[in-house]
């Protein structure tokens, strides 16, 4: 199906139904639209006051104004013939869209477009018959997705790297401090994947299936099972760097929990989740059918690695340990 923008009747619809308090989902459905075009609609058309706080709100025919200026100015190098030659000779010169961009406002021009629009309309059909993603500082065949051009350094800070974690962390004195890890699985089986945590006193170990490897997905359905546990037992969790765990930013006000990452191609610093996901293999295979997997399953094969006793404790299980320590925290 065609993609096509939402028309101002739609967003008028939308504007009545958030006024008799329905949810996103009820609007999505009402409209013929998906949910996530909905979320995504009034987010960015969101009407804002600072001085006026109460009439902050989604309003249908500001939000249909909003998106013909945004149509307008992604247009604008196809719309002024003057302002597209001069960007286009510039780039020829090899300037960077950055660089074209801040000439312009430097030079007070009347017409003027940002370095955003220039990507664009470059990646844009008329700009990849021109083939002049080639003049580009950096040349690729498509512009990547916005997310991936952060620097990871941004997503995953220094203050929040494995060596800045606590000491008593890095010896397994306190209880509550987890790893975590995603495995995946055959091309075959599609999207799905079973994220696997483990804590790292008492070597317990927790499965939960995933339908797609999205962060906002990852993190909420990680949130979801971890809050069964007391927040005591759920102190702080240790990722590697892949980019499904970008969202750490949530645990913290969601659940209490603290995150801490691995230096970059770092697995063994998280040995534990490591070693868990290795003797999971032995139940979920890289080739097993693991969409077909019930909640039932998953807990039937997180029984069986719990209940088998561990030299590391004693001799003692996982499911033992762990239900010493929570007997400590009464």
């Amino acid at each position: 199906m065609a993609h096509t923008e939402l028309n101002v009747r739609e967003r008028r619809r939308i504007e009545d139904m958030l006024n008799a308090k329905m949810s996103v989902g009820e609007i999505a459905a009402d409209i013929g639209r998906h949910k996530s075009t909905v979320y995504r609609e009034i987010k960015r058309n969101y009407y804002h006051d600072e001085e006026i706080p109460y009439l902050n709100g989604y309003y249908g025919l500001n939000a249909q104004d909003y998106a013909t200026d945004r149509r307008a100015r992604r247009r604008k190098l196809v719309r002024l013939d003057q302002l597209r030659k001069a960007v286009i000779t510039q780039l020829k010169e090899g300037w960077s869209p950055e660089q074209i961009a801040g000439r312009l406002k430097f030079e007070g021009q009347t017409n003027r477009v940002s370095h955003e629009t220039i990507y664009a309309y470059v990646y844009g059909p008329d700009g990849q018959s021109r083939e002049l993603a080639r003049y580009l500082p950096n040349r690729r065949k498509k512009r990547r997705p916005h997310h991936s051009r952060k620097p990871r350094g941004l997503v995953f800070p220094p203050d929040r790297s494995i060596h800045e974690r606590p000491d008593y962390v890095d010896g397994r004195e306190t209880f509550g401090e987890w790893e975590g890890d995603l495995m995946i699985f055959e091309r075959a089986q599609g999207k799905t994947n079973v994220a696997s945590l483990v804590e790292r006193k008492t070597r317990f170990a927790v499965l939960f299936r995933n339908n797609d490897r999205s962060t906002t997905h990852l993190m909420n359905r990680l949130m979801s099972v971890m809050e069964r546990v007391p927040q005591p037992a759920r102190k702080s969790i240790t990722f590697d760097r892949g980019i499904e765990f970008r969202n750490w930013r949530k645990l913290k006000p969601g659940i209490g929990t603290e995150a801490w990452f691995c230096d970059p191609q770092a697995p063994w610093q998280k040995g534990s989740v490591e070693n868990l996901n290795k003797r999971a293999r032995r139940y979920l295979p890289r080739d097993a059918p693991v969409a077909a997997f019930s909640d039932r399953d998953m807990k039937s094969i997180c029984d069986r690695l719990n209940g088998t006793p561990r030299k590391c404790l004693g001799w003692r299980t996982p499911t033992e340990a762990f239900r010493e320590e929570l007997m400590k925290l009464r």
